[in-house]
């Protein structure tokens, strides 16, 4: 009874616990792509530090016709109830620009929302940070 007295008061407390917040620095590093076949550095735009850019620094298809290295997939302008937005996202398998918005989600998640017109009728891409770029195949620089 008494565990189960300290489980219940421990319980209360959660709500008022602060939740994990994204600032907008979170985004900066390099992220994963789900089906591991690309990486995304995320960063200050070389001419506005003000505003997120995301361009792919490592490909599996580096060194071929496929090959992706160096594509900037990512303008955002402004930060936003935690999340970057007003800007594009690229998609190089298409080849078009869409409206996008980058979230952080837990500090490992990264989400970029590609739309036309709003939000809700978009498409999300999840993916995972990462300490470092894969050895091979390696971007020219």
């Amino acid at each position: 009874m008494k565990n189960l007295i300290s489980l219940l008061a421990a319980a209360a407390l959660l709500p008022a616990m602060p939740a994990w917040a994204a600032a907008p620095d979170d985004a900066a590093g390099l992220w994963m792509t789900a089906e591991n076949d690309a990486v995304i550095r995320f960063a200050p735009c070389a001419d506005r530090a003000a505003s997120l850019c995301g361009q792919i620094v490592w490909d599996k298809d580096a060194g071929t016709p496929a090959d992706t290295c160096g594509v900037q997939i990512a303008r955002l302008e402004r930060y936003e109830n935690e999340a970057w937005r007003d800007g594009w996202v690229y998609d190089p398998r298409d080849k078009k620009k869409y409206k996008g918005v980058v979230r952080i989600k837990s500090g490992d998640d990264l989400h970029i929302r590609a739309f036309l017109g709003v939000e809700i009728l978009g498409k999300t891409e999840q993916l995972k940070r990462v300490p470092a770029v894969p050895a091979a195949p390696a971007c020219k620089p």
